[in-house]
């Protein structure tokens, strides 16, 4: 395969992944289908740190247009913009690590909640056991209804995208110092 339609076929890949971030990282700022979390500030810390929006959102989403433009025709014909999606793709592995380190943060420390009926908190932080573990524990959390649930499948969501993210950009950072280094292919016509 050559360098330039490698380069289409990571900066397609990216589209979705990056647009996923974005919506997983906006519906975290709703607990409960409901914004009177988010106007009351009770919501998870690390969904206020925005690695689904900021990270894996446009930190991927720019790269993800120039890494496409530079295979857009099957064959990118220059060096110059390989050498610069190598930069891009650069960018896009630091936006994807962020979003990862984030989502694991948010799905290690748990939901912000409101514990037995009583007081708001984040009971599952700093303990010894992981409450992943042990569904029995998740009832700790009595409002938003189901945060745990919902917590986890949109921390986990991010986890898995950002890892995708990572995999993909750093894929054309390989990719396009191929291309940089040893030329984009162009089909030779009859000589």
């Amino acid at each position: 395969m050559c360098t330039g339609k490698c380069a289409l076929c990571v900066g397609t890949g990216l589209y979705p992944l990056a647009v996923i971030s974005i919506i997983c990282n906006i519906i975290l700022f709703f607990p409960g289908w409901d914004v009177k979390y988010a106007q009351n500030q009770q919501i998870t810390e690390e969904v206020k740190y925005m690695g689904g929006l900021v990270g894996g959102g446009i930190l991927v989403l720019i790269p993800a247009f120039h890494i496409h433009l530079t295979g857009k025709q099957g064959c990118c014909a220059n060096r110059c913009g390989m050498f610069l999606s190598i930069l891009f793709a650069a960018v896009g592995v630091a936006g994807a690590l962020y979003s990862f380190v984030v989502a694991m943060m948010g799905l290690i420390n748990g939901p912000y909640c409101k514990q037995y009926y009583i007081m708001w908190g984040t009971p599952f932080k700093n303990q010894e056991e992981s409450y992943l573990k042990d569904h029995s524990r998740w009832g700790t959390c009595t409002e938003p209804k189901n945060v745990v649930e919902f917590n986890v499948g949109l921390f986990s969501t991010l986890l898995v995208t950002s890892a995708l993210q990572l995999i993909l950009c750093a894929t054309q950072m390989i990719n396009g110092l191929f291309g940089c280094l040893c030329g984009t292919c162009k089909e030779k016509g009859p000589l």
